[in-house]
């Protein structure tokens, strides 16, 4: 936090992660999916329900086969929204400088990755628009973050002692 005549300001940084959250928590109650195959479907798919059924490629004893390909996407889908659920206040708040350079740079793939859903014949939500874009915004907090941090911190120099 920066102080500013008298009042408090927020980072910019902060400012993005805290929307990356907010835009992944209301994600998992909105509508993610509202179509399949062109068609609508009511009720509609919230996020966390689409968390479940993404998940749900895993069992042995699953019903539907989709394929070796949409069940690793699925998979990794799952896997990113577990680490920025899990990791993602860890690493803005303990986070090395390299740890968070890397989870800004996962949290950029998991963006690009995440467009698969796209593909697929669904009608997406803006449940699913808040979620994918969760991970571009906290992407882009935490390289804020980075070279902010970077930039701020002095750095180290060798100094002689030169007896006289």
């Amino acid at each position: 936090m920066q102080h500013r005549g008298g009042e408090a300001q927020m980072r910019r940084p902060y400012l993005l992660i805290a929307l990356a959250w907010l835009l992944n928590a209301s994600a998992w109650f909105l509508p993610a999916v509202t179509g399949l195959d062109g068609g609508r479907i009511g009720p509609s798919i919230k996020g966390f329900e689409a968390f479940v059924m993404a998940l749900c490629v895993v069992r042995p004893d699953n019903f539907v086969n989709f394929g070796v390909g949409y069940s690793l996407l699925a998979i990794l889908s799952v896997l990113t929204s577990l680490l920025f659920v899990l990791a993602s206040p860890w690493v803005m708040l303990r986070g090395t400088r390299t740890i968070r350079r890397f989870s800004a740079w996962a949290a950029a793939v998991a963006f690009v990755l995440n467009t698969h859903w796209n593909r697929w014949e669904l009608s997406l939500g803006i449940g699913y628009f808040f979620w994918w874009f969760s991970f571009a915004v906290v992407a882009v907090g935490l390289f804020d973050l980075t070279g902010r941090h970077e930039a701020a911190e002095p750095r180290s120099t060798q100094v002689a002692l030169i007896s006289r």
